[in-house]
Formats: structure tokens, sequence, C-alpha cells
């Protein structure tokens, strides 16, 4: 069931919001390979102040645009203080990468009708579904 939900969302929805972006890492990896493939794909990340190759904003809050998935690069402890944020741009998807999973702080996320993908590599998914 899972997988091909994760199919259906990577097929539907095509605005990512990678928190946690940061070039030279995983999440700039991911990131660039999304891009590459025709998604439109901003980075958060609020100390981040170098170049980058594209748009970084300080909070999910200041993207000027609606967002598909909120796709998180951050530890399962820092997962609660996004929540809010999430809820403000209402996404339709809140992706957390492999390994980060927080059940009870994306109870709020799931109680407004944002689907809610834990513990999953967005890039393994795109790929096993493209």
């Amino acid at each position: 069931m899972k997988k091909d939900l994760t199919c259906e969302i990577l097929k539907k929805y095509k605005t990512i919001a990678v928190v946690g972006y940061k070039p030279g890492r995983i999440s700039g990896d991911i990131a660039h390979i999304l891009t590459d493939n025709g998604y439109i794909v901003v980075g958060v990340n609020p100390v981040f102040k170098g170049e980058a190759p594209l748009p970084v904003y300080p909070s999910l809050t200041e993207i000027p645009f609606h967002i598909d998935i909120v796709d998180v690069f951050r530890k399962s402890e820092d997962i609660p203080p996004i929540i809010p944020d999430v809820l403000k741009i209402k996404p339709d998807v809140l992706w957390l990468q492999l390994g980060i999973r927080n059940d009870e702080a994306v109870k709020p996320a799931e109680e407004v009708g944002i689907t809610v993908i834990q513990d999953t590599c967005i890039k393994v998914e795109f790929f096993r579904c493209f």
C-alpha cells in the first residue's frame, strides 16, 4: 500500500520544499536529482547563508507559493518545531526521509488531512516509480 501511495504522490505533486537543505549534503543531492527530473524544488534552512543552485528560504512560511510536498531532512526529535509551519502552509504531503519518524509530532498534520510519509527516501521511491 505505501509503495503505491508514494508513486501516486510523486506522479501527482511537483513542487517540493526540502527542509534541512544544504548543498553538498544528501539533502542537496536529492534536491538536485528531483530538480533534474522536472520538479520545482526549493530549500529551507534558517542558517544557510551561502550560494545555492536553487532558492533557499529561512522557513516554510516565507516561500511565496504553494508547496505540494514538504520533504524533511532533520532528526526525528527535531520534527515537533517544524509542524506549526507545516500546518500554516498546508502542503498536500509531509514526507520524512529515511530514518526519520515521529508519530506523535505528525498527528496534527494527519488530523487536518495532510498525507504523511515517514522513514522513506524520496529519491529511492522516485527511481522505483519512474
